[in-house]
């Protein structure tokens, strides 16, 4: 039995009183229901609110928050619900707090090239707004035309340029938040040093909901690379693909932008999906390198360097997209992956491990029997260069749902096993939310776990705040 309240009329009505009529849903099931999952697709990690906020500024999130903790009522805040992990899922009912309505990009810094937005902006138009002022925004999560920027920072999101740019935390250097009390407090903000204190900052990316809700980030931009060439290079196996990763890292004088590793199956299915139809010439690998700059011919040259060494150690072809319409075309390859994956089957479940990159192909082996040990298909794709692999595990057709249940199970946790065997982790990008919890106690010894405890109960004493993520915490039950 849970050890939280209900809400009531009269806390309905203060709600209300908040934010406004408009901006609360409830007793409306159809519209409850979008709230109650996000991109995870198996009905197993949903779980439907009994109420929706939609917040417009840092205030009204503290009288929500105080509100929660008075009458113990859990909140669980969300961003654009494009997340991979049942983060943004109410395990236990209660408020879902919905970060939609901030959605403004409050102050574009160029002297000191920062950007201060709110947690509801797309990714995709912070970038779109500053190209003409010769700036970009380097955090590139894969979803960054749907994802919201509040989210990418809760889950340190990474994407394909991370190998050269880094990941959303990077790129951080302030945050004004709520705690999960109500107060609201400033962490950071547009100097580039500081190391008063704990770097709460630093704590606070990648804690995903469950320590403090952001009302205001602080992004550090940087110039814009006028030049950007992309590589699109066919391997007979990939073995021999991921061998080229490492010296393409270390012998180029430029560091590529990103190295992504697609394996035949899935670009067979892409191609399917988008009517493409660039030839593969036996290829069962392809790597996907991009390469940008300030300087054209300092690009150029250094993709014809990486280009020739590709083919002198075993490349079959070596596609040049230097284009804006050829690097659309061939990163929509990639990009596209998981929506082909979902229109093949709708039962699916998207992992990204992490292992050292030189591991890559003894795991895709692995991979491999596994999938065909436990009757189900298993697509590998994802960032090469820092040794991320999206490892979508896909039931068959012919499979019935109480096998695939079972199976998915036994796959998932057979691939976790063999990654951490292998040095590697569990989730290099999308987080653990709800649906990776249970395999936390695999990968961290228990003094770890307590310690993150301790974190979360300090900030977060009553456990009112995203409860039932990424670990319990002892009171959860």
């Amino acid at each position: 039995m849970s050890k939280y309240n209900k809400l009531t009329k009269e806390m309905v009505a203060e709600l209300q009183q908040i934010v406004g009529d408009r901006n609360v849903i409830y007793d409306d099931q159809g519209k409850l229901e979008t709230y109650s999952h996000d991109e995870v697709n198996d009905e197993q990690y949903a779980q439907m609110p009994d109420i929706v906020i939609k917040p417009e500024n840092a205030e009204e999130i503290s009288k929500i928050m105080k509100l929660a903790n008075r009458e113990n009522v859990p909140v669980t805040p969300r961003g654009a619900g494009s997340g991979l992990s049942g983060g943004a899922v109410p395990v236990e009912g209660g408020i879902v707090l919905s970060l939609e309505r901030m959605d403004k990009i409050i102050e574009i810094d160029e002297d000191n090239l920062i950007a201060v937005v709110e947690p509801g902006v797309i990714t995709n138009e912070i970038n779109e707004l500053i190209a003409e002022k010769g700036l970009f925004y380097a955090g590139y999560p894969m979803s960054v035309e749907s994802c919201f920027i509040g989210g990418n920072v809760a889950e340190n999101a990474g994407g394909g340029r991370a190998v050269k740019y880094g990941v959303t935390g990077r790129y951080i250097l302030g945050l004004e938040m709520v705690t999960p009390e109500g107060e609201i407090i400033h962490l950071g903000g547009k100097r580039v040093k500081d190391v008063v204190g704990y770097d709460l900052v630093k704590l606070m990316v990648g804690s995903e909901g469950t320590l403090g809700i952001f009302t205001k980030i602080y992004l550090k931009l940087l110039p814009l690379p006028q030049h950007t060439v992309n590589l699109l290079v066919l391997y007979e196996d990939i073995e021999t693909a991921i061998k080229q990763v490492p010296p393409i890292l270390t012998d180029s004088k430029t560091l590529p932008t990103a190295i992504e590793f697609m394996d035949k199956e899935s670009v067979l299915l892409v191609y399917k999906y988008l009517n493409e139809h660039l030839p593969l010439k036996g290829a069962n690998a392809m790597l996907l390198i991009e390469l940008d700059g300030s300087d054209e011919d300092v690009i150029e040259k250094a993709y014809h360097d990486i280009g020739d060494k590709c083919l002198e150690n075993g490349a079959l072809e070596v596609y040049v997209a230097n284009s804006a319409t050829t690097r659309e075309r061939v990163w929509r390859i990639r990009r596209n992956i998981p929506e082909a994956i979902q229109t093949y089957s709708e039962y699916k479940s998207s992992e990204d491990i992490v292992v050292p990159i030189a591991n890559i192909p003894d795991f895709l082996i692995k991979s491999r029997e596994i999938a065909k040990n436990n009757g189900v298909d298993i697509y590998c794709f994802g960032h090469a260069g820092d040794g991320n692999i999206h490892s979508t595990i896909v039931k068959r057709s012919e499979m019935e749902k109480a096998e695939w249940d079972e199976q998915l199970e036994k796959t998932r946790s057979l691939i976790f096993e063999e990654t951490v065997k292998m040095g590697g982790t569990i989730s290099g990008e999308h987080g653990i939310g709800n649906k990776r919890k249970k395999y936390m106690k695999n990968i961290m010894k228990p003094a770890t776990l307590e310690l993150m405890r301790r974190v979360k109960l300090a900030f977060d004493p009553n456990n009112i705040l995203n409860p039932g993520k990424i670990f319990d915490t002892g009171n959860d039950e």
